[in-house]
């Protein structure tokens, strides 16, 4: 099994950030270079504890679908998705979120396997944990840019959210 860690920093309002993070509508534009749809489940809007959502792309050249559950929801803490039908032998993302020095630290923990055994192993280590840590940071930038900027209002509806840092 491989982990990523990443750490993205965003100054915003950290509910921004966690709904940015949870939002299907955002995660589509991030991914837009995979041509990533969701065409099953929640199609649209933020997702939820129990919810599940059928993702559609193109990975390393061949057109894929992964379908995904969101298992734990802490509101502006924590959330975590899960594999439940995909490529993977098993993947689970939690994504976390602390507020520090005035800023939001979002942190990605991303474990994974493929199936085939030691053949499977060895194309993780050396192909796809690059391939997935890449495409979480541009993942990641996505919703920095849409958080530190006006266009998450395009997101989330803006009249929902205040400027005040939440206890």
């Amino acid at each position: 099994m491989e982990t990523i860690h990443l750490e993205t920093i965003i100054d915003a309002d950290i509910k921004i950030c966690f709904d940015l993070s949870r939002s299907i509508d955002l995660h589509q534009i991030s991914t837009a270079k995979t041509n990533e749809k969701a065409i099953a489940g929640i199609t649209s809007g933020l997702v939820n504890v129990n919810d599940y959502v059928t993702w559609e792309a193109v990975h390393f050249g061949i057109k894929q679908q992964l379908t995904s559950k969101i298992s734990k929801v802490e509101p502006y803490i924590h959330f975590r998705d899960e594999q439940l039908k995909g490529a993977f032998k098993y993947f689970v993302h939690d994504h976390y979120f602390k507020e520090q020095n005035e800023k939001v630290v979002m942190t990605d923990s991303f474990e994974f396997s493929s199936p085939y055994g030691l053949l499977g192993n060895i194309f993780d280590k050396l192909i796809l944990k690059k391939y997935m840590k890449r495409f979480l940071i541009e993942r990641n930038q996505t919703i920095k840019e849409y958080a530190e900027t006006d266009k998450w209002k395009t997101i989330l509806h803006p009249n929902s959210y205040s400027t005040q840092v939440i206890p």
